[in-house]
């Protein structure tokens, strides 16, 4: 998606209210860790509407996607943005599966697309590769690896668990990526990934798949930090995604609100806010090494 009207500034709401500040480059020049409770600094990005909606089914094919009522150019922007700062991209098989089936956004960041192409260039003037390494969760292993991302020079690794068939495994490796048995038996903790992606030397590991994933992490209380756009609109809908998927978090994960950005409305697009939390555990939940 692209959209000239990108160049409109957004409004500083909190922690202090300001002037109004230029959307490109909001999250590429913040201020972010490079270390978190586990190793690295772990965030996840969304972009839901006012009744929850980040996802809804396409009316003839009925899988879920995030559709032009939901997300924008201007939201796109950012979620990019936060892409160019991370070491590793963490994704799943469902996504890949979906991506192959033409169902997911779009192809892993970062996008080869012109209005992107300054976000590749400021990795490379800081020292990063051009694209970000990608680890895949995934227990059943049943998906394929687009040949794109090793043509782009990606590091590509699967983490998956100790019940992961030999086929299988032996079909990714054969495909270039490195697979990694992390958990018992079929599920992937995120406590797990989280360990094994700071092991690898990864700072910043940012979660761009869906709600299952969110769930495993802060089940786990190994995300550090969501990144929210709240479209301020209400789609409804039977068959949607919510931002996490799952069976109920007990204790539940409490957020601290970072900053918090409004987006104003104009005469073709409704408002939006762009937030930042940071996830708040109980002590007891804490695994991280001191």
């Amino acid at each position: 998606m692209t959209d000239s009207s990108n160049n409109v500034p957004v409004q500083p709401l909190y922690p202090d209210a300001g002037t109004p500040v230029p959307l490109p480059r909001l999250y590429l020049d913040a201020p972010l860790p490079d270390r978190g409770r586990f190793g690295p600094w772990i965030y996840g990005n969304f972009v839901a509407t006012l009744d929850g909606r980040i996802a809804l089914a396409h009316p003839e094919t009925g899988r879920l996607g995030v559709t032009a009522s939901i997300g924008d150019a201007r939201d796109w922007r950012l979620f990019q943005e936060l892409a160019a700062r991370a070491d590793v991209l963490i994704t799943s098989g469902r996504y890949l599966r979906d991506l192959r089936l033409g169902a997911a956004q779009d192809v892993l960041p970062l996008s080869s697309k012109p209005p992107f192409v300054d976000l590749a260039e400021w990795r490379v003037e800081h020292g990063y590769p051009r694209q970000p390494d990608v680890a895949v969760m995934s227990g059943s292993l049943d998906f394929q690896i687009p040949e794109a991302l090793f043509r782009q020079g990606r590091r590509v690794t699967v983490l998956t668990g100790t019940a992961a068939g030999d086929e299988a495994v032996h079909r990714h490796e054969r495909s270039g990526a490195r697979v990694m048995r992390i958990s018992a038996g079929g599920a992937v903790k995120g406590d797990d990934v989280a360990r094994t992606l700071g092991d690898m030397g990864y700072r910043r590991a940012y979660s761009v798949t869906g709600p299952y994933v969110l769930h495993a992490l802060m089940q786990a209380g190994a995300l550090d930090a969501l990144f929210l756009t709240q479209r301020h609109r209400i789609v409804g809908g039977e068959d949607y995604s919510t931002i996490t998927a799952g069976p109920v978090l007990t204790p539940p994960a409490d957020l601290q609100l970072q900053w918090l950005y409004l987006d104003a409305a104009t005469e073709t697009a409704p408002g939006q806010q762009f937030a930042r939390f940071s996830l708040e555990y109980p002590p007891s939940s804490a695994h991280a090494d001191p």
